[in-house]
């Protein structure tokens, strides 16, 4: 008995050693935590002050330079760069977050052109941190490795054509008649923005993968993305009822030719650019973007992420969330006047139903599909006018100007104009880049790109989209959890859809310029947050991965 007793004795001891050690471990943890926020507090304010001093210096040199509109913008540029490359993490957040509102701030702030550039002030510091994390850690930052190649290979013709080509036209301009003026140009600088433009935004795919650390990053991400498409559609009908209600005057009682064309005079309140003159059967809404064939394509961009989020997120209240965004791109695509959108929204829904077998999901597909028809039957109701005239406006385009003749007549056109294999130049034919030269307006992507560097830069970057393509398949289809499949479902129809269509030229501008590539890095991580669910249930199969944790 008193051997049990001292038994019991010692083992109530050891309990209390344990006790005692976990308290004060976890003493000491709250301690480091402590450390560390109070490091962390002092260097931001270390780094906003060096920052604001800094900004402050250039914004006085810009002040005597280029005015107010130009001063304020370099300060704010100056401490929002440094604040991205030291939290490359915040500031891909509000990268995402700038794009679809960055119209309205634009104007908001005094339409300065260095404005138009302000959300690669996220990007492009947080990209050099993240780079250099991924070279300390032994990580890639080109995800997947397949498109490595191809992207060299684009990347090469890109290079060989800003040297050959552009350099050829900045050391020996063409000569010019006697009584003409040669033309102010930089065609380097403009090589080097068209370059910008043509493959800046490809590295989105290795900030996204790296971004999402775990399936609450992924839920939050793409929560996000729907609350943003919800605002941006709400504003979107507030500008109509704005303009309908006579509270913003739009382009109406204007004569002639400006009764038909967009004017940033008629703007009214959110976005840049708009055309509303009803008396006239035209239409045309920026919503909160600068122009409004961008919105028609944030709207077609967005069907995608709606319909991703409304069938498989794993909140009911989300999945409702996502739906209700859904019916509001329906809505906007109808009183936004733009063609494109109109036509494009219900066939990507219709493509997605279909490829990526939520159709035959019927539990869930038929209160869907059953409340969406009845909202959008309430507002085709309610508004037949509005709908019969855009109906109309679409068949009267589309007999006056078949796209697919277009198209051809843009190829030909191109394939005719065009300098040499190695293309005009880069840049010349993108609109961002006018400022640096002489540029030419072309409405359709692939045309666009063989203008620029020849029928070699096409079918190479025709190559590296079809690399992503087909890698984009393989990874989804690769997915056995079914809410992770079907979204990576979505994101893979939009990534195919974007990568043959050469109607306009949605991957030169926001928001499909950065849409594409992002969520194709989305689409990338979702194989691994699969493993991480199935690590979580079986935590003693759990392997040792490397992963990036700094961001």
């Amino acid at each position: 008995m008193p051997k049990i007793k001292s038994k019991s004795k010692t083992s109530k001891k050891s309990k209390k050693q344990t006790s005692k050690e976990t308290s004060t471990l976890s003493l000491k943890e709250q301690l480091a935590q402590k450390r560390k926020a109070a490091l962390a507090r002092k260097e931001l304010i270390s780094l906003l002050t060096t920052a604001t001093f800094g900004g402050l210096f250039v914004g006085v040199v810009l002040f005597f330079v280029g005015g107010i509109k130009a001063a304020v913008p370099g300060v704010l540029g100056i401490i929002i760069m440094s604040l991205s490359y030291k939290y490359p993490r915040q500031a891909l957040y509000a990268f995402i977050i700038y794009v679809p509102v960055g119209g309205t701030i634009t104007y908001y702030l005094g339409s300065s052109p260095i404005l138009q550039l302000a959300k690669d002030a996220f990007y492009i510091p947080a990209l050099i941190g993240l780079w250099q994390t991924c070279r300390k850690q032994g990580l890639p930052l080109i995800i997947p490795q397949g498109i490595k190649i191809p992207l060299y290979i684009v990347l090469g013709c890109s290079v060989l054509t800003l040297l050959f080509v552009n350099g050829g036209q900045q050391f020996n301009p063409p000569s010019v008649g006697l009584l003409e003026k040669a033309e102010k140009e930089i065609p380097l600088g403009m090589g080097i923005l068209g370059l910008k433009v043509f493959l800046g935004y490809v590295p989105l795919i290795g900030c996204a993968y790296y971004l999402i650390r775990d399936k609450r990053d992924f839920l939050f991400l793409s929560r996000l993305q729907i609350v943003l498409i919800l605002l941006c559609c709400v504003l979107g009908c507030i500008q109509y009822l704005l303009l309908l209600t006579g509270i913003c005057q739009g382009t109406r009682g204007l004569e002639g030719n400006a009764l038909f064309v967009t004017s940033l005079e008629a703007r009214c309140y959110f976005g840049g650019a708009l055309l509303y003159s009803p008396e006239e059967g035209v239409i045309r809404l920026p919503g909160t973007f600068v122009a409004p064939w961008q919105w028609a394509w944030f709207l077609i961009s967005s069907t995608f992420f709606t319909f991703a989020t409304g069938f498989t997120d794993p909140s009911i209240i989300w999945r409702l969330v996502g739906l209700g965004s859904l019916v509001t791109v329906f809505i906007n695509a109808v009183i936004s006047g733009q063609r494109i959108a109109l036509a494009l929204v219900p066939i990507c829904f219709g493509i997605l139903l279909l490829l990526t077998g939520q159709i035959g999901n019927l539990k869930r597909f038929i209160p869907i599909g059953i409340g969406l028809a009845i909202v959008l039957g309430i507002v085709m109701v309610t508004n037949p006018t509005v709908v019969q005239e855009r109906t109309e406006s679409f068949t009267g385009r589309w007999e006056a100007s078949p796209p697919q003749d277009f198209i051809v007549q843009q190829f030909e056109e191109n394939w005719k104009n065009v300098d040499g294999p190695l293309g005009s130049g880069l840049g010349r034919a993108t609109n961002s880049a006018r400022a640096m030269g002489k540029t030419k307006l072309v409405e359709t992507y692939y045309p666009k790109v063989l203008f620029e560097v020849g029928i070699i830069g096409v079918l190479a970057f025709l190559g590296l989209v079809t690399s992503l393509t087909i890698m984009g398949f393989k990874t989804y289809r690769s997915i056995k959890n079914r809410n992770f499949r079907s979204y990576g479902a979505a994101l893979w129809v939009f990534i195919l859809f974007i990568s043959y269509n050469t109607y306009y030229y949605p991957l030169d501008v926001d928001p499909v310029a950065v849409y594409y590539w992002f969520f194709a890095g989305v689409l990338f991580k979702l194989p691994e947050l699969e493993k991480q669910d199935k690590e979580d249930a079986n935590p003693e199969q759990k392997n040792k991965r490397k992963r990036l944790k700094t961001i």
